[in-house]
């Protein structure tokens, strides 16, 4: 797969790419990230990516040439078809379910802002859709755009060591209870007694029903604690609810408080 990141950060963009699951994919090939100035189109001896908004008001808005001379060098770095994503807080929210919709594409071209914003003849021009990461504003979009080169990445074939690890991740599709439904449950490693806490005794009996059990109930309590809003109890298959309530009944004891 890969990746193109139009960019006044393109080191910035580089050096998140080279750490990590995203750093060893590019070294075995798997996929490729790539950054695009847009001051390296820009024109005139200062190089401006940006003038003064009409309307007047604050700050400075991308102009529309150098950013449009840059999409086009990107895409024609590669012949294969490149969706390209805007990163603003405008945007459709980021969710697992639409980071796999992204990870089945060849190739993501990534459009990061500054200033005050990029014209909006150059977003309609040029811009398949607008995603956003998340209810704040940052300085630009170099963050939300290695966010979603790392979310992607992850779920291309052979990225990850064991793709169980992304199977099992918080908002996978869950095949009880529909897409991205449940948060993970918590995970133990060595030793098994620490001064923190020991590991439950479940994870260390070999027995993998009631491994797979007590997961499931934690998974359930988790997102039932911390995200109830994911959870249509409603709609729980019965041992799910068993499991549920198994889950409410031990930490109402854990807490000294009696049993419902």
């Amino acid at each position: 797969m890969r990746f193109d990141v139009v960019t006044l950060f393109p080191e910035f963009v580089a050096a998140c790419a080279g750490f990590g699951v995203v750093g060893r994919a590019q070294e075995r090939g798997l996929l490729s990230v790539h950054g695009w100035n847009p001051r390296d189109y820009a024109e005139g001896n200062y190089r401006r990516v940006d003038d003064r908004p009409f309307g007047g008001g604050p700050g400075m808005v991308m102009m529309i040439e150098p950013l449009r001379a840059a999409i086009a060098a990107a895409r024609g770095a590669d012949p294969r078809p490149a969706h390209v994503v805007y990163l603003s807080p405008q945007g459709r929210p980021l969710t697992q379910a639409r980071v796999r919709e992204l990870a089945a594409r060849p190739r993501l071209l990534l459009l990061c802002g500054r200033y005050e914003g990029v014209d909006e003849r150059l977003l309609a021009a040029e811009v398949d859709e607008e995603i956003s990461i998340g209810d704040y504003v940052l300085s630009g979009g170099e963050l939300p755009a290695a966010v979603v080169i790392d979310a992607v990445a992850r779920l291309r074939e052979g990225v990850l060591n064991d793709a169980e690890s992304a199977v099992q991740d918080s908002f996978e599709d869950d095949p009880a209870l529909g897409p991205g439904r449940l948060l993970d449950c918590p995970h133990y490693t060595r030793p098994p007694q620490h001064p923190l806490g020991d590991v439950p005794a479940v994870l260390l009996g070999g027995n993998h029903a009631e491994i797979a059990r007590w997961r499931r109930m934690q998974a359930l309590g988790r997102t039932w604690q911390r995200r109830p809003e994911l959870l249509d109890e409603a709609a729980l298959p019965a041992e799910d609810r068993r499991l549920l309530e198994a889950y409410r009944a031990a930490l109402s004891a854990d807490a000294g408080d009696p049993e419902p």
